[in-house]
C-alpha cells in the first residue's frame, strides 16, 4: 500500500505555499495498491465548523485530483478523508500532517484539529523598497555603541542613575528588594557616536540601521517612553538626529526606528507617577488629564494595567481615539513628526500587543510616504499567530510588510547545539516558508541575536567556528540579514543585561570581523541569495540550504557535527526541491568534511 501527499512538492499542491484570494489551488493525491471506496478533500476556513468537502477525481494510475479556490483571505486548514476496504471491512482514515510536507494516516478524527495542513490566503502582496530587500541591516543599542562627544562627555544625565567608569565595564542591574530596578546604568553612547562610526558601518557593508528606541525615557533601553516627541537628551537633540539621518542617507544607509506603542513609562509625561512633569500632569496625577482615558486603573492611582505585570510600563488603550490620532494621525502625530524627518521605516515593538486595526492605520499613515517599510516584533510563525485569543492577520497585505525572524535564530542554534534532528530543523523552516506569502517572507528581518537574547558567541560556548557557521546561515536564508552590534566583533553576553555590553572599539576579534565582512560582501554580490527561492536538504548530520532563481543556484552545505564525515547526496531528504538540486550535490560525493565545515556550491562563476 502506497499513500502519499507532500504539500512542499508542486506535483501534489500547486502553487506552492501561500496564495492570493481567488487563486485556484490544485491538489494531487497518490494512492497505489489500496482499495479506495472514496477520497475527499476537507477544507475548513479558520474559525468555521462546517468544511467544504471536495470529492477527488480518480484519473487513473493511482492519482486523484481536486481543486479549491479560496474566496476570502485568512487561514484554511485541510486534510484528506479516505474510505478503504481491507479484509472485507470498510475503514475510514485521515491523511494529514503537523508541519506541512509529507503526511501521515490517522484513525482518530479528534487529532485532526492539531494535525491539519495550513493554507494561507492573503488579500494582496506586500511590496518593499529595494533598499530594504537588498540590504544588510545592523541593530544598534544606542547607549552601548559609541560616544561621539569631545572627550566622551556625557550629556543629559538623569537623576538616580549611574555611569560606568569605563566602557570595558560589564553591565549590571542594581535592584530593589522586589527585583525592580533601583538605578539605571548608562555608558553614554549617543547619536553623534553613531554618526562618527559611519565609516565603520560602510566598511562592514551595512546599508540599513535598526535603532533601538531613541525617544526620551528613564531607562537605558528606552522601551519605557517618557515623551514620543523628543529625542532622549543623553542621545542628543533633534538637530543631532537630523544630522545623523542626513549623514547616513548620504552614504545610502537607511534608518528604521523602534516604535514602542503598546505601553509607556510610569514616569512619562502621559502617566507621570512620580510627578516629574508637574504635580497635576498625567493620568496618575490628575483624573481630568487628557491622558487619563488612555489607561486602565484597577485602583487609582497605584493599581493599573501594565505590560506583563511590570509596573514600570503602564499599558495604553490602543482603541482610544485620541491615542490613535496621537500616534498615527496625519497631522501633529508621532509618525507625522518623525516621518517628515526622513526616517525610512518602523519596527513595531511587541506587535501582538497592538490590535490589527491599530497596525493597519499605522500602515495607512506610512502609505503617504514613499519607500517606507513596516516591520513587527513577532517571535513565532506570524501567519497563524494567536494573541489574546484572537487570530492575527499580519500577512494579509494590509498590515505588516514583514516580521523579525526569530525562528531562523532558533533553527541556527538547533543545528549548532544539536538540540534536535537536522530533518526536524529543515521541516520547521520549510513550514515557515510555506505559510508566508513570498514577498512577506523575503521581508523577514533575520537575526542570530538581538537585545532580547543571549549573544551568539555565548550561545555556542565561545566557539568561533560555530559563530562563523551562524553567520554563513544568516546570510544564506531568505530575508534581510540583521547583525546585532558587536556580534561581528566577537562580543559575548548572557541574558539581559549582559547581552548589552559596550562595543569593544580597538579590541575586536579581527579574524571574526574579517570573516563577517567577507560574508556581507558575498551576500550583496550574489543576487540569487537575495531574491532566490528556497530549497532545504537534510541528512543525519548534514544540512544544506539552497537558493535558486531562473537557471542559477547557490548551495551551502554544512557538516552539522563535531566529527569528520564523508558526504553522499543520496542520504539527504529533500524539502521543496523542485529543481532536484540534490542531484547537483553529487559533485561533492565522497568529500571528507571536517567538523562543522561548510562549503558553497553554485553553477555560475
Amino acid at each position: 500500500m502506497y499513500i502519499h501527499f507532500d504539500s512542499w512538492h508542486e506535483k501534489h499542491k500547486k502553487p506552492f505555499g501561500a496564495v492570493k484570494v481567488d487563486t485556484a489551488v490544485q491538489f494531487m493525491f497518490e494512492a497505489y495498491d489500496v482499495d479506495l471506496t472514496s477520497l475527499e478533500l476537507y477544507v475548513y476556513a479558520d474559525g468555521e465548523l462546517v468544511p467544504e468537502i471536495i470529492k477527488m477525481e480518480n484519473r487513473g494510475f493511482g492519482r486523484y485530483y481536486a481543486q479549491f479556490t479560496p474566496k476570502k483571505s485568512g487561514l484554511y486548514f485541510y486534510y484528506f478523508k479516505l474510505v478503504m476496504r481491507q479484509n472485507e471491512q470498510e475503514l475510514v482514515k485521515y491523511y494529514c500532517a503537523t508541519n506541512g510536507g509529507q503526511g501521515q494516516l490517522l484513525s482518530d478524527p479528534d487529532l485532526l484539529a492539531q494535525n491539519s495542513y495550513q493554507l494561507t490566503c492573503y488579500e494582496k502582496a506586500v511590496s518593499a523598497p529595494k533598499w530594504y530587500q537588498e540590504g544588510i541591516a545592523y541593530q544598534i543599542f544606542p547607549d552601548r555603541f559609541y560616544n561621539g562627544n569631545p572627550e566622551g562627555k556625557i550629556q543629559g544625565k538623569k537623576e538616580n542613575t549611574f555611569i560606568y567608569a569605563t566602557t570595558k565595564d560589564l553591565p549590571m542591574y542594581i535592584r530593589n528588594k522586589d527585583s525592580s530596578i533601583a538605578r539605571w546604568d548608562f555608558y553614554g553612547g549617543n547619536l553623534q557616536g553613531i554618526k562618527q562610526k559611519i565609516p565603520y558601518l560602510k566598511e562592514l557593508g551595512v546599508s540599513v540601521i535598526y535603532l533601538n528606541p531613541i525617544f526620551e525615557a528613564a531607562s537605558n533601553h528606552r522601551y519605557d517612553t517618557s515623551d514620543y516627541l523628543k529625542i532622549d537628551p543623553m542621545l542628543g537633540a533633534e538637530e543631532d538626529f537630523k544630522e545623523l539621518l542626513d549623514a547616513l542617507h548620504q552614504e545610502n544607509i537607511a534608518v528604521i526606528l523602534d516604535g514602542v506603542f503598546s505601553h509607556v513609562g510610569r514616569n512619562s509625561k502621559y502617566f507621570n507617577q512620580d510627578g516629574t512633569y508637574g504635580e497635576n500632569v498625567g493620568a496618575a496625577r490628575n483624573k481630568e488629564s487628557k491622558y487619563y482615558p488612555w489607561f486602565s486603573f484597577e485602583h487609582y492611582p497605584d493599581k493599573y494595567r501594565s505590560w506583563w505585570g511590570n509596573p514600570d510600563l503602564p499599558v495604553v488603550d490602543k482603541n482610544n481615539p485620541t491615542y490613535q490620532q496621537f500616534i498615527y494621525g496625519q497631522k501633529n502625530s508621532v509618525l507625522a513628526k518623525w516621518n517628515t524627518f526622513g526616517v525610512d521605516g518602523w519596527r513595531l515593538d511587541v506587535a501582538d500587543e497592538l490590535t490589527d486595526e491599530f497596525i493597519k492605520n499605522i500602515r495607512k499613515n506610512l502609505a503617504h510616504y514613499s519607500q517606507r517599510i513596516l516591520l513587527g516584533e513577532v517571535w513565532e510563525d506570524a501567519s497563524n499567530k494567536i494573541a489574546y485569543s484572537k487570530r492575527r492577520h499580519y500577512v494579509n497585505g494590509d498590515e505588516l510588510d514583514g516580521v523579525m525572524n526569530y525562528p531562523v535564530r532558533k533553527a541556527v542554534l538547533d543545528l549548532l547545539l544539536k538540540r534536535c534532528s537536522v530533518e526536524q530543523v529543515a521541516a520547521e523552516l520549510m513550514s515557515l516558508r510555506e505559510n508566508y506569502p513570498l514577498e512577506f517572507y523575503l521581508n523577514s528581518l533575520n537575526n542570530i541575536g538581538t537585545h532580547d537574547t543571549k549573544r551568539i558567541l555565548s550561545e555556542v560556548n565561545g566557539e568561533i567556528t560555530k559563530v562563523k557557521r551562524a553567520f554563513d546561515l544568516l546570510f544564506m536564508f531568505p530575508g534581510v540579514p540583521c547583525i546585532y552590534y558587536g556580534d561581528e566583533a566577537g562580543v559575548a553576553g548572557q541574558k539581559d543585561p549582559d547581552n548589552r555590553r559596550f562595543y569593544p572599539w580597538g579590541r575586536e576579534n579581527q579574524e571574526l570581523l574579517a570573516y563577517v565582512k567577507a560574508g556581507v560582501a558575498k551576500r550583496k554580490q550574489q543576487k540569487v541569495m537575495i531574491k532566490g527561492e528556497l530549497t532545504l536538504l537534510a541528512g543525519e548530520d548534514f544540512f544544506a540550504i539552497a537558493r535558486y532563481q531562473d537557471d542559477k543556484y547557490m548551495i551551502y552545505l554544512l557538516n552539522a557535527a563535531a566529527k569528520e564525515q564523508v558526504f553522499y547526496a543520496d542520504e539527504l531528504a529533500q524539502f521543496h526541491d523542485e529543481l532536484n538540486l540534490r542531484a547537483e550535490m553529487t559533485k561533492l560525493n565522497g568529500k571528507k568534511f571536517a567538523p562543522w565545515e561548510g562549503v558553497y556550491l553554485n553553477n555560475y562563476s
